[in-house]
């Protein structure tokens, strides 16, 4: 043992050149080049990493825009059981033969595009209906049709109907079906979502010429624009201009509603009407979420559609002009029948005075009324509630650049946070 200690004047060498600058400068000269070296190194591999990780989180932004990611955060607990590998948690809309790997439309080979035409349809719009899809099955879109009258076994004798997907549910209206089927994880493969109504004439309007103008022009909410003799023409915003190819903005004087430069908002600007929206699938994930479970009709929301264009609704939202509709404003979802004892006492309807039926569009109307006044107040409500949500419309943008609340998609992340409380319940 005694051998293995040093001796007592190996020790006080050994702190004279520690403590001797001339001795101790040669080594720490030598050791320069290897920190140098292991310095180099290191700042290379950081680089490397970071790079990696900015690539990847581009990537999920772009395959889950507007956080998606978060949205499985609370689903996480109940996929322990599955190797991580195996999960699939999107699916899509496209037809899967028996004898073959390959859906119908691509015929085995990749489509480049891919969009989705949703419409509810009734036997009465048949032949709109069809020549309606026909103007867009060339440009090798998807097609779903919500049958709301229950006829779905007639329009078989179609050629295109064996490749459509019919969903069936009586009476319902097209935010009900758009809420119930087009789950953003189910279309999440669209470029772009149709939401259309069945009664628009497209003898004007090509799809595929379409596209290319609402891509050129950076629209993520858009629909084509109204023949001027269109049936029923609500917003003047949405009339066609026969000298523009797309417009953004409408300028009135008429009517209750002044349209001026100095006007920011809806119906003036950033609007779009619910007949035949085109959305993005960014702005569709946005706008699904908007859509209310329970209010079927959509009245109000219009107004709001803007607040999922992705930036500033006074430029992502637009009306093509090239590319025009007219709108036939044929009325067949609900019909005539016979009231039940809750209706007629409501709208006055007494079959003993000799009325055996009614109109029930009157019904429909007082319901549609009814559901706008309670979106309004679960907007404001909501807006109330939710602190950190700010107003990004362009009459408040100059607020909030000093507003510290600020925090982005809040109004997403506490949806999330209220689905999630209400799942684990």
């Amino acid at each position: 043992m005694e051998r293995d200690l040093p001796s007592v004047k190996s020790w006080k060498s050994l702190v004279k050149r520690r403590n001797n600058p001339q001795d101790g400068g040669k080594s720490s000269w030598k050791m320069k080049p290897v920190m140098a070296l292991m310095c180099t190194v290191l700042l290379i591999f950081w680089y490397k990493t970071t790079n990696i990780q900015y690539e990847q989180t581009e990537f999920e932004e772009t395959d889950y825009p507007f956080e998606m990611a978060k949205e499985s955060e609370p689903v996480s607990e109940k996929l322990k059981g599955l190797p991580f590998g195996i999960i699939q948690p999107r699916s899509d809309l496209e037809l899967k033969p028996l004898w073959s790997s390959s859906t119908l439309r691509s015929k085995g080979g990749e489509l480049m595009n891919r969009n989705l035409l949703a419409m509810p349809v009734g036997l009465k719009q048949k032949d709109n209906v069809d020549s309606l899809v026909q103007k867009f099955l060339p440009a090798n879109f998807t097609v779903i049709l919500f049958h709301y009258d229950g006829n779905m076994d007639q329009w078989w004798d179609l050629e295109w109907s064996s490749k459509a997907i019919h969903i069936v549910a009586h009476n319902q209206t097209k935010w009900w079906f758009a809420k119930r089927f087009l789950h953003p994880d189910i279309v999440s493969i669209y470029d772009y979502v149709f939401l259309w109504d069945e009664d628009l004439g497209v003898e004007n309007f090509n799809p595929q010429k379409y596209l290319r103008i609402v891509k050129a022009a950076g629209l993520e909410i858009s629909q084509p624009a109204l023949h001027p003799n269109s049936t029923e023409v609500h917003h003047r915003i949405t009339v066609r201009s026969r000298t523009k190819v797309f417009h953004r903005r409408v300028y009135d004087s008429r009517g209750n509603m002044k349209c001026s430069i100095a006007s920011e908002g809806p119906p003036c600007t950033g609007f779009v009407e619910g007949m035949a929206p085109v959305f993005s699938r960014s702005a569709w994930f946005c706008t699904w979420n908007l859509i209310q479970n329970d209010l079927v009709h959509g009245w109000g929301m219009d107004m709001k559609l803007g607040y999922c264009a992705q930036g500033d609704r006074s430029k992502k939202v637009g009306i093509v002009d090239s590319e025009y509709i007219f709108h036939q404003g044929i009325q067949t979802l609900g019909g005539s029948g016979y009231p039940d004892k809750k209706n007629s006492a409501r709208s006055g309807v007494s079959r003993r005075r000799g009325s055996p039926t009614f109109d029930s569009r009157t019904e429909i109307r007082r319901q549609s009324t009814w559901e706008l006044q309670t979106f309004k107040e679960r907007w404001n409500r909501a807006v109330e509630e939710d602190k950190n949500w700010v107003d990004r419309s362009s009459s408040t943008r100059n607020r909030i650049g000093n507003n510290g609340r600020f925090k982005r998609s809040s109004v997403i992340s506490s949806l999330l946070q209220r689905q999630a409380k209400e799942t684990t319940k």
